[in-house]
């Protein structure tokens, strides 16, 4: 075998030409071959070794990441570059190009790498997005930390080896320039911080609706990323809300509302104070036929009538007497209806209270949560409750106070424009009358 080894170098060196140029071009030739044949040898061994081994494994999802993100392709390509790198010295007569290509290979070679490490990165944010534990924790910060950490090695291995030095020299040298790439990555930093935190703590999560005014934020959260977070708007419009300022502001987060399954109403109902009075003997009988005020008018009654029966005398006078009032039986119906309602949280707060009377009238506020937190079926039952007890003032003899408007005050001044027409009108015949029983 060594004989016959012996005899084919020597044939082939009788063929090669004795041109320097030419055996160099020849050499760069079968150079390139080899690196070919070997990026071949790699694509079909050890990448689809690396495809079955994925998909036997259950890891199909991976494996269709990984080739949407060209991560085997960028390892592929790496395949070439070392080989020319390493056998750029083999070449005959490329003294003068062998140190130039050799490190310009070497440093290809690397940048391959560290791009097909960035796509698994990529290919991992892809996979991961893909589960549930998605929804409550985002990554994707993470993930472009990792990126930038892998770019700076990079640039900091590629960069030593163009200039042939050593990696720890060129590290060594950043720590001058550690003030400015504090104040150039601040930004950076304080994402990376707020992200974690944001992360870690569960103050924010992919699908919370959030309010943030001071930024016009009102809507969705549909990404998290290491600078910024994104949010759709409730009309589809998308605002952009740097990731530090969720951390070092206040915003509110309906998450919580979402989960606990109620959703609050707080709304109040003004009430013309002129209406306000006392209820009449006749009038208690008649709402006492309302399903909804029977037991508590009849039980008011019976106390009523009982704390008046122990006064004697003095109740005589009316304003000594306890009496039921318009407004206070508002309250009382108002209370009921919610506890009747089946779309209404029988297991959280619920009241109606009357809070300090103002100019625009005496404030009546509901305060319940609704069964459902969906923002149209929440609007319909708000609405729903509303309509009923704005309908019902009108039975308990109350009116709902509105400014004057407009129309009010034209329709006021044609009343007193009338009224002193006829005024006018009769005065004037008052005097015809008199002069006419006058004597001539």
């Amino acid at each position: 075998m060594p004989l016959e080894w012996e005899e084919l170098v020597t044939q082939l060196d009788t063929h090669l030409p004795r041109e320097a140029w030419a055996q160099t071009l020849i050499g760069i030739g079968v150079l390139i071959l080899i690196a070919l044949f070997i990026q071949w040898v790699v694509a079909r061994v050890v990448l689809l070794l690396a495809h079955r081994v994925l998909v036997l494994s259950g890891r199909g999802d991976w494996d269709k990441a990984l080739q949407r993100r060209r991560a085997y392709q960028n390892l592929w390509y790496a395949v070439p570059f070392a080989v020319v790198s390493l056998g750029i010295g083999l070449v005959p007569h490329a003294e003068r190009a062998v140190t130039i290509v050799g490190r310009l290979a070497h440093a290809g070679a690397w940048i391959c790498v560290f791009v097909a490490f960035s796509g698994v990165l990529s290919a991992w944010q892809d996979t991961y997005s893909a589960t549930t534990r998605a929804q409550t924790r985002s990554i994707k910060g993470y993930i472009q930390i990792g990126k930038l950490i892998l770019m700076a090695v990079c640039t900091v291995l590629v960069l030593s080896i163009l200039i042939d030095r050593s990696p720890l020299w060129m590290i060594s040298g950043l720590g001058a320039l550690s003030a400015v790439l504090l104040l150039v990555f601040k930004d950076t930093l304080l994402s990376l911080v707020a992200s974690t935190q944001l992360t870690s703590n569960d103050m924010l999560r992919i699908g919370d609706w959030i309010e943030m005014p001071q930024s016009n934020a009102d809507g969705f959260v549909k990404d998290i990323a290491l600078h910024t977070v994104k949010v759709q708007n409730w009309d589809n419009t998308v605002t952009t809300v740097p990731t530090y300022k969720l951390f070092s502001e206040s915003y509110r987060n309906y998450r919580h509302m979402f989960e606990s399954g109620g959703r609050r109403i707080k709304r109040t109902m003004r009430v013309d104070a002129a209406s306000v009075r006392f209820l009449t003997d006749e009038e208690s009988q008649r709402l006492m036929r309302f399903r909804l005020l029977h037991d508590y008018l009849q039980a008011k009654t019976s106390d009523i009538a009982q704390a008046n029966q122990t006064m004697g005398e003095l109740a005589s006078v009316p304003a000594n007497r306890r009496r039921l009032t318009n407004i206070g039986t508002l309250r009382a119906y108002a209370l009921a209806y919610l506890k009747q309602n089946p779309e209404v949280r029988q297991d959280m707060a619920m009241m109606v209270r009357m809070m300090e009377p103002t100019s625009e009238g005496i404030p009546v506020e509901v305060y319940c949560f609704t069964a459902v937190t969906a923002w149209v079926e929440y609007e319909r039952i708000q609405g729903d409750i509303f309509d009923h007890l704005l309908a019902i003032l009108p039975e308990l003899g109350l009116r709902l106070y509105q400014q004057p408007s407009g129309a009010d005050i034209g329709a006021m001044g044609s009343s007193l424009r009338e009224g002193a027409w006829q005024s006018a009108l009769a005065a004037s015949s008052e005097r015809g009358l008199t002069d006419a029983k006058m004597p001539r």
